[in-house]
């Protein structure tokens, strides 16, 4: 019996809702990978401000050839604008300056990482969705499998308590992005959705480039190819990813999946950038699979 036009389009839904987690940890991933090459060659929030001018360029250049619509509710706006404040401009513009504060990134993963178990305790009361035995022994699985990966990496340093405080500063405001938009997101087209947003994030970011660094860049092939990753890959297509499957699930399952950007940033290193792979990273990944296991399966 050949396929409808509706069976079609729910197969390739399918597909894509099948694909879209493991994709978004290659893409999210490997941008920590671009991330450290990348800040070879800029200052930090110099580097995550010339992201957003790449960004909001490519974006606008999108807009005049679709013309979508910005006609927005107030609602939709505030949603929009929250969403920008808490990920773009929040969540990276604290790891930037943590970075620059000395935090290794084996440390910020470290922190970072226990998002997901901040996310199961406060989506009771703000997505009001429950969070079953299971999910949480999933859960403190993931945690410990990321911990471990980390900790065999001996990535952990930390040289300023601000830098400390800035890293914790990346966590709340990654989770409260997540609730923020599981809570309030709107179903604006997408497009619509990352001006806004990545508007807000170019908003806030440059002027703290400007009052806290230098501004040094070497405009080297180094910097424009990492650059050309972080804002194709990782901030156009996984953020977009990301925000389509919090708004399709539940939020401490997605935020699960950063349980396994650890030891996928580990492989990743290892591969592309010959870093050593520990042996106790390992048991720490199959840990963090099986943690992922548990909280992403359905009743």
């Amino acid at each position: 019996m050949p396929q409808t036009g509706n069976q079609t389009a729910t197969s390739s839904t399918s597909y894509w809702v099948i694909a879209s987690p493991a994709l978004f940890l290659l893409l999210w991933s490997s941008g920590f990978v671009f991330l450290k090459a990348g800040l070879q060659y800029a200052d930090p929030l110099t580097f995550l401000a010339l992201r957003y001018v790449c960004v909001v360029g490519l974006l606008i250049l999108a807009c005049c050839w679709r013309r979508p619509s910005f006609r927005l509710t107030a609602n939709e706006w505030v949603s929009l604008i929250g969403t920008g404040l808490l990920i773009q401009a929040g969540y990276f513009a604290f790891t930037y300056l943590s970075l620059k504060l000395g935090t290794s990134a084996g440390t910020i993963a470290l922190i970072t990482s226990q998002q997901p178990i901040l996310i199961g305790l406060l989506a009771p009361w703000v997505a009001k969705e429950s969070v079953g035995l299971r999910r949480w022994i999933g859960l403190i699985l993931g945690v410990t499998g990321a911990i471990v990966v980390i900790l065999s990496k001996s990535s952990i340093a930390l040289t300023s308590t601000l830098g400390l405080g800035f890293a914790v500063l990346a966590l709340l405001t990654l989770a409260g992005g997540t609730l923020w938009e599981k809570r309030f997101g709107t179903q604006a087209d997408v497009l619509t959705a990352n001006t806004v947003q990545y508007s807000v994030g170019l908003a806030v970011t440059a002027p703290l480039a400007f009052w806290l660094e230098p501004m040094q860049v070497q405009w080297t092939a180094g910097l424009f190819g990492s650059l050309a990753y972080l804002v194709v890959c990782n901030s156009l297509l996984a953020i977009s990813l990301l925000l389509a499957m919090i708004r399709r699930g539940e939020a401490s399952r997605v935020s699960a999946l950063f349980f396994l950007v650890p030891p996928m940033t580990a492989i990743i290193a290892f591969v592309v950038l010959r870093e050593t792979l520990p042996a106790l990273a390992i048991p720490g990944m199959a840990l963090a699979a099986a943690g992922i296991y548990l909280v992403m399966k359905r009743s």
